[in-house]
C-alpha cells in the first residue's frame, strides 16, 4: 500500500518515547506465516506525575545511553559526569557476553532497563541495582524466526504487566513475549517483508508505546519509511508515509502540550541526518532539523525523543554522541561525547545507538547543576570495547 490510509485520529493517543549474527538456525519443517492474534495484552500508562526534581539547563534529568561500540550503557547527569555502568564482572550469564547493546530503555518503575542487541539476537532486561541480567530472549550469536530465536531486534520494551514488545527487524514482524518467554501475540511474516500492516511488515526498526495501549510502528520500508499505528487487538488505525526521510528511525508521537501535538516525531538515520516532525493527517512537515555540514550537522540519528520544555535529545551516532537541539533555535545546546572522537574514557562515546530519561532515580546536585555525589568511573571492570559491525539498522 503506497498511499496513507487514516482511519482514527482521536482518543488518546498521545505518548512520550521511552527506539554478529552469523549463524542460522534451522527452520521448521512447515508454517511460514505468522497469524494475527485476536487480542494482545499490551498496556501502558503514562509515568508518575511525580519524581526526582529537574536539573537546571538544557537536560532536566540524567540520561542512560546504550554506547552500542563500546559494549556498555552508562548513566551520564546533565552535568556529564557518570554516574553508572553496565555490564561489569559477572553481569550477564555465564559463557555470555552483552554484545552491541544498541537501545536502552527503564522498566517497570526505573527497578529494570532492557536493552536490546541487533547484531546478537537478543534481548536482556537487567536489574538497576545489582547491574546483573535478570531474563533473556533469543540465542546470542543465532539467528532464527521460530520461538526462541531473533533477527536483528529493535527498540524492546518492558510493557506494564510484564511483557516484552520487540521490533524484529529482518523477520519483518512485531512481537509481544510474555514473562515466561512464549509468543503472546506476533504480527507480520518473516517470509514476506512487505508494507502491509498488520499482515505484513516491511523492516520495522521501531514500537514505540502509546498510552492507552496502542503501539507506533515504525517501517524503515526502503526509502519510504512509514508510521503505523497499531492496536491491542491489531487493527491498523493508520499507515501513513514519513515525509522528507531517507531511512525513518523510531518514530513517536508528540503529547498535549507539546506546540504540535499529535504530530511524529522521527528521526532520519541518515547522513546528513534529520530530526523530522510531521502531521500525520495532511504529511506536513512541521518542523525540521537539518544541517548539512558543520558542527550542527547530525549523522545518523537513530533516536529523538521529546524534553519537557519541548527541546528534542538525539542520538548522533556517527559523530559519536548525544545531543540537545533547542526547538526554537535549531541550535544545538548540550551534548556528551566528544565531536567525531570514538572513544572509551571521560566525554566519549562509540556510535551511541539508544537513550533514555531517568525520571525515577535521584542523583544529589547543588542549584547551579553540579554532582555532588561519588562517581562511577565509566569503565565496567573487566570489560573492554569491541568491534562495531556495519550499523545498517537491520536492512
Amino acid at each position: 500500500m503506497l498511499g496513507a490510509v487514516i482511519v482514527v485520529l482521536g482518543g488518546t493517543w498521545y505518548g512520550l518515547a521511552h527506539h554478529g549474527a552469523t549463524k542460522a538456525a534451522s527452520a521448521p519443517s512447515a508454517g511460514t506465516s505468522l497469524s494475527v492474534p485476536s487480542r494482545a495484552p499490551v498496556t501502558t500508562t503514562p509515568p508518575p506525575p511525580s519524581g526526582p526534581t529537574a536539573w537546571p539547563g538544557p537536560l532536566p534529568w540524567p540520561i542512560i545511553i546504550a554506547d552500542r561500540g563500546n559494549n556498555r550503557i552508562l548513566e551520564v547527569t546533565p552535568d556529564k559526569q557518570v554516574v553508572w555502568s553496565f555490564p561489569g564482572v559477572g553481569a550477564m550469564p555465564q559463557g555470555e557476553t552483552f554484545f552491541g547493546g544498541d537501545d536502552a530503555f527503564f522498566a517497570n518503575n526505573g527497578s529494570q532497563i532492557i536493552t536490546n542487541q541487533e547484531h546478537n539476537s537478543a534481548i536482556t532486561i537487567l536489574d538497576y541495582t545489582s547491574r546483573k541480567a535478570v531474563w533473556e530472549y533469543g540465542h546470542p550469536g543465532i539467528v532464527g524466526w521460530q520461538p526462541g530465536f531473533l533477527d536483528y531486534p529493535d527498540d524492546a520494551y518492558v510493557l506494564p504487566g510484564g511483557n516484552v514488545a520487540v521490533a524484529d527487524i529482518r523477520n519483518c514482524r512485531e512481537l509481544i513475549i510474555a514473562p515466561d518467554k512464549h509468543i503472546v501475540a506476533s504480527w507480520g511474516s518473516h517470509s514476506v517483508c512487505r508494507d502491509n500492516p498488520p499482515h505484513t511488515f516491511a523492516s520495522p526498526n521501531g514500537d514505540t508505546p502509546l498510552p492507552n495501549g496502542d503501539l507506533l510502528i515504525t517501517e524503515i520500508n526502503g526509502n519510504d519509511g512509514r508510521a503505523v499505528r497499531l492496536t491491542q487487538t491489531g487493527q491498523v488505525l493508520w499507515n501513513v508515509h514519513i515525509p522528507d526521510v531517507a531511512y525513518a528511525s523510531d518514530a513517536q508521537l508528540l503529547p498535549p502540550g507539546d506546540p504540535n501535538a499529535g504530530d511524529v516525531l522521527v528521526a532520519d538515520y541518515s547522513r546528513p541526518g534529520k530530526v523530522v516532525i510531521f502531521n500525520p493527517q495532511t504529511g506536513r512537515v512541521d518542523w525540521e532539523y537539518a544541517v548539512a555540514s558543520g558542527q550542527g550537522e547530525i549523522s545518523h540519528p537513530s533516536i529523538a525523543v521529546r524534553l519537557p520544555n519541548n527541546d528534542i535529545l538525539v542520538t548522533d551516532d556517527y559523530r559519536n554522541r548525544v545531543v540537545v537541539i533547542d526547538r526554537a533555535s535549531k541550535q544545538i545546546v548540550w551534548q556528551y561525547g566528544t565531536t567525531d572522537l570514538s572513544g572509551y574514557a571521560a566525554n566519549q562515546l562509540y556510535y551511541p545507538d539508544g537513550l533514555d530519561l531517568d525520571t525515577f532515580h535521584t542523583f544529589p546536585h547543588t542549584a547551579a547543576g553540579h554532582y555532588s555525589g561519588p562517581l562511577d568511573g565509566g569503565v565496567p571492570s573487566g570489560h573492554a570495547p569491541g568491534t562495531v559491525l556495519a550499523p545498517d539498522k537491520g536492512q
